[in-house]
């Protein structure tokens, strides 16, 4: 598929702008020191899968996995870093938000039918993921022309 100067522009822009939120939400939290306990105490949908993630035992490595994962997934994809090893763990991610929030039919409150942003933050991510966003002027591009990866069968489809 051709891109054109455009669609780089957007899909440039794509991987920033949701990049920054989840660079955003991860500095926030570790710098605020939050607890997903509250969060994940008060879902609606799939309480019991939920709850078992605020359980005293779990709770420290769910809010170390939220925290760091939000602000790794964030600094790969505002840098265009290994986004296909970042973008499925967002992916995932915003998926579990999603789902945290329903109240069939309603996300979160009456005003999100079926859709909220956590899903459409997903779907951009697939797309990003798909259109190889990480070459679009990130790293991705500059580390696969690397030597040591260029040869590497191990190496080569994390930037692929």
């Amino acid at each position: 598929m051709t891109e054109t100067k455009l669609d780089r522009g957007i899909i440039f822009l794509l991987r920033i702008l949701v990049g920054w939120t989840f660079l955003y939400a991860g500095s926030w939290q570790i710098l605020q020191n939050y607890s997903a306990a509250g969060f994940l105490n008060h879902v609606v949908t799939f309480h019991d899968f939920f709850a078992h993630f605020a359980a005293p035992a779990v709770l420290p490595y769910t809010d170390f996995l939220m925290k760091w994962g939000h602000l790794l997934i964030g600094l790969s994809l505002v840098f265009g870093f290994m986004i296909r090893v970042s973008g499925p763990f967002g992916i995932l991610l915003m998926i579990t938000y999603y789902f945290a929030h329903m109240d069939w039919p309603y996300i979160e409150n009456h005003l999100n039918f079926f859709v909220d942003f956590h899903l459409v933050y997903a779907v951009v991510i697939v797309y990003l993921v798909a259109h190889h966003a990480g070459h679009v002027w990130g790293l991705d591009g500059m580390v696969e022309r690397l030597s040591l990866v260029a040869h590497n069968q191990v190496l080569k489809p994390l930037f692929h």
